[in-house]
């Protein structure tokens, strides 16, 4: 079998292919929102079960209730792990078009004044970029080698950016073909442009909408002001009431199933160089809002949350009306981290919501979702392997790192298949997705495909 550097060579030889062939993935408008491009959609996956039949893996398009999978498999030549790669072809609506600089679905690259590249385009990043890094280092070494170096699949979804509606019910019915020894996942990014990262951590949501009813219609506060109770004055207490003057969240319980992360944890961060004021103040801030004494890495990355996402009531157009109104809501999220369970935290703040509620009023609520958060093992041989191949490209040591969001599939390939993911990709946090003039640096699409062509020589061994 060639050795790695014949891989990397290849690699470097063809870029320019590679990047047209990216290119015409993104010219293609997959967008899974709107029923207007379903066809484009199928087209996508039928654009990519036909790169990857023609690299020698064995690749199909699997009809859902919604927009098509992708499932290829392909058997590798060496006896390591089988792993399931997994990324999406789907990609955000281009609204507000008027800010794009050029047609979002017409790729260029641009220099920068510092003489970097940027490749522009809708889904740049977002996810047609990162899985096109994992599937151009494929082609690479099956080229080399005829075949790959350990046992791959495969799984392209469409429907990501659409809340991804058909993907529980395909996982449980395709189990037995997808559960592998662990997952790899392209949609995460870098600690800078130059260190990469590999995500571990991911934060869990409960999002809840209360609705409260205090007279049964909105009231003259000349007339009842005083005497009649306020349904914003109600919620604005128990919003107050949600956090103490330390930053804690007071919901009863909420902290069981917290823990700290270990010292050599928080001191790798320490040696990351983030730096809190700049962070803070590329957004017009400069104090941190979170639990006191925590940094402001610990704030987003590995402890809970709980904000109010929207609030409404009473009159709010031009000019003035004294109206006590009827009802007041308030859209609230909660963030989760460790083994936190989300239906007890979510039962646990309606229970404090009711009992702040007066006798004579009424509270509604809307669940908007509940999932738990995802810690994976950070001393894995994925991910030591993983570090050790990117540590070799970037000449870096390897940032592990954790997002304040969520990666549902992660969780997904948790819950349904039983496994666990490397996370790795190579998009930054200026890369604007889901903004006008999506951007993915040349530099993270080629030495994202040499990445993943020596994570896949690293899991060999």
């Amino acid at each position: 079998m060639a050795t790695i550097d014949a891989v990397l060579n290849r690699i470097d030889e063809n870029l320019d292919n590679s990047l047209e062939r990216l290119f015409d993935l993104l010219r293609i408008k997959s967008i899974s929102t709107d029923p207007a491009f379903n066809v484009d959609c199928r087209k996508a996956a039928e654009w990519l079960a036909e790169e990857l039949s023609a690299i020698g893996i064995d690749a199909t398009t699997r009809d859902t209730t919604g927009h098509p999978m992708v499932v290829g498999h392909a058997t590798g030549a060496g006896s390591g792990p089988h792993v399931l790669f997994y990324g999406h072809y789907d990609v955000q609506p281009v609204d507000p078009i008027d800010l794009w600089d050029t047609d979002p679905f017409n790729p260029r690259v641009v220099t920068r004044p510092d003489g970097s590249k940027i490749i522009v385009a809708r889904g740049a990043c977002d996810d047609k970029g990162q899985l096109m890094t994992f599937v151009e280092a494929a082609r690479a070494w099956i080229a080399e080698n005829g075949s790959l170096p350990i046992n791959v699949s495969i799984l392209i979804e469409g429907e990501e950016e659409s809340g991804s509606p058909s993907l529980d019910r395909f996982l449980e019915e395709n189990k037995a073909e997808l559960s592998k020894d662990f997952a790899m996942i392209c949609d995460t990014g870098m600690w800078d442009r130059d260190t990469p990262g590999i995500t571990t951590m991911l934060r869990g949501m409960v999002s809840e909408e209360i609705v409260i009813t205090a007279a049964d219609k909105d009231l003259h506060s000349g007339l009842f002001g005083g005497a009649a109770k306020n349904p914003i004055r109600i919620l604005g207490k128990i919003i107050a009431d949600l956090h103490n003057d330390d930053g804690r969240i007071m919901v009863p319980d909420f902290y069981e199933g917290v823990v700290d992360m270990p010292d050599d944890v928080t001191a790798m961060w320490d040696k990351l160089g983030f730096d809190a004021s700049a962070f803070l103040g590329g957004v017009g801030l400069s104090e941190p809002a979170g639990e006191r004494g925590r940094s402001v890495l610990e704030q987003i990355w590995t402890r809970p949350t709980c904000d109010v996402n929207g609030v409404t009531g009473g009159y709010t157009g031009d000019g003035f009306k004294t109206v006590i109104p009827s009802q007041a809501s308030a859209k609230i999220s909660f963030r989760l981290v460790g083994t936190q369970d989300p239906v007890a935290i979510r039962d646990n703040f309606r229970a404090f919501v009711r009992a702040r509620i007066p006798s004579d009023c009424s509270v509604e609520f809307t669940g908007f979702g509940c999932s738990p958060a995802l810690q994976l093992p950070m001393d894995s041989v994925a991910v030591q392997k993983g570090k050790a191949a990117l540590a070799a490209e970037w000449n870096r040591d390897v940032a592990i790192t954790g997002i304040g969001g969520s990666i549902p599939i992660a969780g997904d390939f948790k819950s349904v298949l039983g496994m666990d993911s490397l996370m790795i990709g190579f998009g930054l946090e200026d890369d604007q997705i889901h903004s006008p003039n999506e951007k993915y640096e040349l530099q993270s699409f080629h030495k994202g495909i040499r990445s993943w062509a020596r994570v896949l020589d690293e899991l060999s061994r």
